[in-house]
């Protein structure tokens, strides 16, 4: 009995306090459409970013894809989900809990494995990286489609860009 007993106890001192991907990949949507005001499609412009996504990550083994219900983050991440033949999990995100949201969303990510994208809004993303133990980076401007940022848990994070350039940013602001 004592032997089951350690047995059991050095398997679960063995595991990992908290399960984390190996890589965690943030995004803000793609450039929406002006309507509908409450939940809009992407614009021409947005829809081959989303492409330009799916084309940045085609060599990346990503394992899981997290979205908001709206329908800006779910199209945003729709291309590279089809490539993959992944189902988007959508976190709730409700007006006023954003920080409700990002502790939603840092805790889903961490019950994932592998790689992990996670497709989210200006003020969110960096919210969010910063959940996972990134850096506190300011909220994406308004005009800002273009950052993609990587987040390895524990090992270190760095900002890139993928498809067209976006509007330079204003002040205060990513």
């Amino acid at each position: 009995m004592n032997a089951l007993l350690a047995s059991i106890l050095a398997a679960a001192l063995a595991l990992p306090a908290h399960a984390m991907p190996d890589l965690v990949i943030l995004v803000r949507h793609a450039e929406r459409a002006a309507e509908p005001a409450a939940d809009p499609a992407l614009s021409p412009e947005g829809e081959q970013r989303a492409r330009a996504l799916a084309q940045a990550l085609a060599g990346t083994r990503v394992d899981a894809i997290l979205t908001t219900q709206f329908r800006r983050t779910r199209d945003t991440a729709a291309p590279l989900a089809q490539a993959l033949g992944l189902q988007p999990l959508a976190i709730e995100a409700r007006r006023g809990g954003a920080a409700s949201h990002v502790q939603a969303v840092a805790e889903a990510v961490r019950a994932q494995t592998g790689t992990v994208l996670v497709v989210g809004h200006s003020n969110t993303v960096p919210a969010i990286l910063a959940a996972l133990g990134g850096p506190q980076l300011p909220e994406i401007c308004e005009t800002s489609f273009n950052h993609i940022f990587l987040l390895r848990p524990g090992a270190g994070w760095m900002q890139l860009s993928y498809g067209a350039p976006s509007a330079p940013p204003s002040a205060g602001c990513l």
